[in-house]
């Protein structure tokens, strides 16, 4: 259903929603999300001339099972859900509602699906077989290389600029989400790939001059997390014949595979936490799934009575 045009009250209680997203400094994709989602429901309740602060618990439920009759997937009726909190918490601090009526209704389970985790064999075998030979080769090693040195995000990459790295303290400066500044250890390998780069490299892609960001395009510009995606998949499909699991290979599956690397190595769940940025250990919380997933598949093959 498209959004429709809306009036008073409707339009006051999304333009604060939106408000308060952009005050609490959310990430703008979700600030997006959100305020889409908002709008799908004042649309819908518009429709049954229902105001802001006339919704109750039950018009809920039937805004929910509407949404689950037409086969939307639960993930998203998740985040509508969790928009519509956010959305009757605003009217809560402007005085508008004296309860949260999202808050008494239960978002529908989804299902678990673990993140894909590359063996640190096959990262080595997708790293080593990117060569060094010309401009476009060094700069693609370096970013996958810090890729996974770090378990940075796309999004984190290509908004990184020179003066990130800090090639004496050997970290580097990373905006994450929400615009929370964190500062990331770079191992060696990831430092020398970089080093590379910056010296043979970068001077011979560069066409302006003042052009901050560190990982660049043959036209000078800084790179699109688009630009991540196909050169990692084609270096991916390269290395097929070396491990052919990297079919699957994406940037956040370097990510995934930095935090679990790090979890097999004894790393703590809370250092992995502040590492990857992540608001809340539960969202690491998932990388002890993933190792008690892989646990459980080598008890069934290894154990004589398993």
């Amino acid at each position: 259903m498209a959004p429709a045009a809306h009036t008073s009250p409707w339009a006051a209680a999304l333009a604060a929603f939106d408000q308060d997203l952009t005050r609490r400094a959310v990430a703008e994709k979700t600030r997006v999300a959100y305020a889409g989602d908002a709008r799908h429901f004042a649309a819908w309740a518009e429709e049954r001339a229902v105001g802001p602060d006339q919704i109750d618990v039950r018009t809920l439920r039937r805004y929910a099972a509407g949404l689950a009759e037409r086969g939307i997937a639960p993930a998203t009726i998740a985040r509508r859900l969790a928009a519509l909190r956010g959305l009757f918490r605003t009217r809560m601090q402007l005085g508008a509602r004296q309860d949260n009526p999202a808050e008494l209704l239960s978002s529908p389970k989804r299902p678990q699906r673990l993140p894909r985790v590359l063996k640190a064999s096959e990262v080595a075998a997708l790293l080593d077989s990117i060569p060094a030979a010309t401009p476009l080769e060094v700069r693609d090693r370096a970013l996958f290389e810090l890729a996974y040195a770090c378990g940075l995000r796309a999004e984190e990459l290509v908004t990184l600029d020179l003066d990130a790295l800090d090639f004496d303290a050997e970290t580097v400066r990373v905006e994450g989400k929400g615009g929370k500044t964190r500062l990331v250890p770079v191992g060696e390998h990831a430092l020398a790939a970089l080093e590379r780069y910056l010296a043979r490299a970068r001077p011979l892609l560069q066409s302006a001059e003042g052009e901050r960001a560190l990982f660049i395009s043959k036209s000078g510009r800084r790179l699109s997390t688009s630009d991540v995606r196909r050169r990692l998949a084609g270096w991916a499909r390269r290395a097929l014949a070396r491990s052919p699991a990297l079919a699957e290979a994406h940037p956040h599956a370097l990510r995934h595979s930095f935090a679990t690397h790090l979890l097999d190595g004894g790393a703590d769940l809370r250092a992995i936490q502040e590492l990857l940025g992540h608001a809340t250990i539960s969202t690491t919380q998932v990388y002890t799934r993933v190792e008690s997933a892989r646990l459980r598949s080598t008890y069934s093959r290894a154990h004589p009575r398993a």
